[in-house]
């Protein structure tokens, strides 16, 4: 099924990166990062005395903290539209970097003319960082203003570097491809449920990874997951007009490890009704969001095809609509997934754990993982929890929880480990079928963690990831309002760098 009047989002026009030892012009604007203030005589040698002066005048009068990431922009010095001063603080690492990038993107949005960013006696890896970050940083989600987002294009964007070549090498071996990527997922979670249901986004996946070496893609429709009995997803997704989709997306890199893939399954509910257990009408225009899980394992997988990381990986995006016709699945209906385990509904609402069941089962059954590794905007009580600073991870392995934290020091994707108690298990425990989708009114999100990971064979190496509190929001210094895009520069950074886990189920 699709819209009686079909609509296109207008098309963003991205600034184009380059670098090089010196600066194209004295012209737009310049972007100045300072470490101390000493940093001012070296990283802008290139200016005149009086401009130097100028700044530190500025500088001194503002009382800018060096100590910590901050911007002044000051305009009226030089040749410059403006001159855009941002300091390091003290964290040099590549997350810190990236993010100052991100943040100065966002500052200079508005800006049309060329962009210069003076990035001497940086490494090479920093400059390429601070390219990434703009790039993410410049992201619109204003689709469907037409008049603002084909404007006419920004200029260029020139990294100013010591080590311009190095620099460049960098951000084309993986930079290039996060902020791609990272766009590719944003716009998935961004367009409207009429746009992005399960077809439209195998449509949108088969046209992003369009080209690229080493990719698979299969898209399992109704009579394929009848056939392997995906009585899960296929129950959770009855009351849609649009038919569910269960989507894989396989890259094998040149040099990839062969002990199997590493699998990131993500929940794609492309629009959540609620279903007959219907949520309140109040902000379930938001719910067009939840399906950020299976758009970020998607864009991490796109992300590092596009970079030629030597990786095995997997997206499997379970995508499906949740709404409530006639013939909707009830509470009280019992489901049978594809692993023959049985599913109580206590609430149609819980569905996202349905779809998950069938995905984590199928890549346990069919892709001998290395890992499973699921993502899922799941729970409110998450939210509760850690707020919008963490995403919520469970693990029965502790060997992969960790990779995944430092995953997301890295990125700057941030988690916090939460537990898996054995209550989970009689939270769960239905009296008609193998367990229920929903627990008691405690711990909702170890419930829900515990309810995936009973789809996993104990031995797998599991971990379920919940995204609700960082997948969407209002606009700030790092995002426009919307999707984040959280996820994809995580699980990129977790695949890329993932350590095999011994297989062993965990002791009771």
């Amino acid at each position: 099924m699709t819209p009686s009047l079909p609509i296109k989002a207008a098309r963003q026009q991205p600034r184009a990166v380059t670098f090089a030892s010196s600066p194209a012009g004295i012209k737009g604007t310049l972007v100045l990062p300072l470490t101390s203030e000493g940093d001012l005589a070296t990283r802008a040698a290139l200016l005149s005395e009086a401009e130097r002066g100028a700044i530190a005048r500025a500088l001194t009068a503002a009382e800018f903290d060096y100590t910590d990431q901050g911007t002044l922009s000051l305009r009226g010095i030089g040749g410059w539209d403006r001159i855009h001063v941002v300091s390091t603080g003290k964290d040099l690492s590549p997350a810190a970097i990236q993010k100052l990038g991100v943040m100065a993107g966002r500052a200079l949005m508005k800006d049309k003319g060329p962009i210069t960013v003076l990035a001497g006696g940086l490494t090479a890896e920093a400059a390429a960082e601070i390219a990434t970050g703009m790039g993410i940083g410049e992201y619109r989600s204003d689709l469907y203003q037409a008049k603002a987002r084909e404007a006419s294009a920004p200029a260029g964007t020139t990294i100013v570097s010591d080590a311009a070549e190095a620099a460049r090498t960098a951000y084309d071996d993986r930079g290039k491809g996060l902020v791609e990527a990272m766009a590719f997922a944003r716009d998935l979670s961004n367009e409207p449920a009429n746009v992005v249901y399960p077809e439209s986004f195998v449509e949108r996946t088969r046209a992003a990874f369009a080209g690229i070496a080493g990719v698979n893609i299969e898209a399992l429709d109704v009579p394929a997951m009848e056939k392997l009995s995906m009585g899960s997803i296929l129950g959770s997704g009855r009351g849609s007009a649009r038919p569910p989709r269960m989507l894989i997306v396989r890259y094998t890199g040149r040099g990839a490890p062969s002990a199997g893939p590493v699998v990131l399954a993500g929940k794609g509910i492309t629009f959540d009704s609620g279903g007959i257990s219907i949520k309140s009408s109040s902000g379930m225009g938001d719910m067009k969001f939840d399906m950020s899980g299976a758009a970020s394992v998607v864009g991490a997988v796109l992300a590092l095809s596009k970079s030629r990381a030597p990786v095995d990986v997997v997206a499997v995006a379970a995508l499906t609509e949740n709404m409530p016709d006639g013939n909707a699945a009830r509470p009280a209906d019992v489901l049978q997934a594809m692993n023959g385990k049985t599913i109580e509904i206590i609430s149609t609402d819980a569905e996202g754990r349905l779809v998950l069941a069938d995905a984590v089962a199928y890549a346990d059954a069919m892709l001998n993982p290395a890992a499973i590794v699921d993502m899922a905007t799941l729970t409110g009580s998450i939210m509760t929890a850690l707020g919008d600073d963490y995403a919520g991870l469970f693990s029965r392995h502790d060997p992969l929880a960790r990779q995944l934290l430092q995953a997301g020091d890295a990125s700057g994707d941030l988690l916090w480990q939460m537990p898996l108690h054995p209550s989970y298990a009689e939270d769960t425990k239905s009296t008609i079928a193998d367990i229920k989708n929903s627990g008691g009114s405690g711990a909702g999100a170890g419930a829900g963690a515990h309810f995936i990971g009973a789809f996993v064979k104990p031995e797998t190496p599991w971990a379920h990831i919940d995204i609700a509190g960082m997948a969407w929001g209002g606009a700030n210094d790092l995002k426009p309002a919307g999707a984040s895009g959280y996820g994809v520069r995580l699980l990129e950074a977790f695949v890329r760098n993932f350590q095999p886990v011994p297989k062993v189920a965990p002791e009771e």
